[in-house]
């Protein structure tokens, strides 16, 4: 495998394995590494997606975790999906951000005219096999882990309030984030009915947590628990029994006003940044790039994800926003 051209940087401790998913391939669907399991009752359909990026491992675990126990709904359906298996095949922990995918980001081709569109590539193959199973979905979970070392989870509920009550409902993580979504193209989460505000279809995102953390498996598991118990497609008390992470005291919305998107290969932040800072001040200096200068639009601005490794044109590099209650 060739070596991603980040390879040099510095890599961080990869303390999960992948699971083998060698057992999960035929799901009965038609669709390779996808599992419908129907109850028979009316009720939900329910979807948790997995591995939407090839070397986030977190939820890919979880999915296995469930598989493995032989969770089956008490109603209405339940979809378990693996998703870009052909980029997580090729995961290598002394090299594992070269994995996130084959072609492109698995995550910004749900828009209509991309999947109806001639463009080809693997992770369009990918999407469009999956399209039907997730146009079904009443309610969809999308399990994801961050870069940066440490990092909070949280969960992304969108462009708009829609699926705030379901992120509420979970109670995990502490943090939620309603946002503006991405130049470069449509995420899972905002695809048709998960956005339109005349459909009863939610969907969120869960950022459980570092890459390749411990404690992002152990969060994709229990949000996915939390989930399925709110959807009250398992039983409840088996659910809480394997719950893994505390609840934590509160959650806080943090609502995203502007998203920064690199203009160049040389965009740099002018300070260092970590998911969740704070910065006091408007006006303070962030980032340049070709010449554009960012700078905080207001007091108490509070950065989502910064990108810490190096970003390319077109790619969002930091998410600024403020708590919907004020600051920390």
């Amino acid at each position: 495998m060739t070596a991603s051209p980040e390879a040099d940087l510095l890599v961080p401790e990869v303390q999960l394995r992948p699971p083998d998913l060698r057992p999960w391939r035929d799901g009965g669907t038609g669709v390779d590494h996808l599992h419908l399991r129907d109850s028979g009752r009316p009720g939900p359909t329910v979807m948790l997606v997995a591995l939407t990026h090839g070397n986030e491992l977190c939820g890919a675990l979880a999915l296995d975790w469930l598989l493995r126990h032989d969770v089956r709904p008490l109603r209405g359906r339940l979809v378990l999906a693996f998703a870009n298996v052909q980029a997580f095949d090729r995961f290598d922990p002394a090299d594992p951000f070269a994995s996130r995918y084959v072609d492109e980001d698995l995550n910004r081709v749900w828009d209509d005219a991309v999947l109806r569109g001639p463009r080809q590539s693997a992770e369009l193959q990918r999407a469009r096999s999956l399209r039907p199973f997730i146009d079904g979905a009443d309610l969809l979970l999308d399990l994801h882990s961050m870069q940066e070392p440490g990092a909070p989870a949280l969960t992304i509920c969108g462009m708009s309030d829609k699926s705030v009550p379901l992120a509420r409902a979970l109670g995990q993580p502490a943090t939620l984030l309603v946002d503006t979504g991405h130049a470069a193209g449509l995420r899972l989460i905002d695809r048709g009915g998960f956005a339109d505000p005349a459909s009863p279809r939610q969907a969120v995102l869960v950022e459980c947590g570092a890459h390749w953390e411990t404690a992002s498996a152990d969060l994709a598991l229990d949000v996915s628990l939390r989930f399925l118990r709110h959807t009250g497609l398992v039983d409840a008390d088996w659910a809480t029994a394997h719950l893994r992470c505390p609840t934590p005291d509160r959650q806080r919305l943090v609502r995203v006003g502007e998203a920064v998107t690199a203009r160049s290969n040389a965009f740099r932040f002018t300070q260092p940044v970590h998911h969740l800072m704070e910065i006091p001040k408007a006006g303070t200096l962030l980032a340049e790039d070709a010449g554009q200068r960012w700078t905080t639009p207001h007091d108490h601005c509070v950065l989502i994800m910064p990108m810490l490794r190096p970003g390319r044109a077109g790619q969002t590099m930091v998410r600024l926003g403020r708590y919907e209650d004020g600051p920390a």
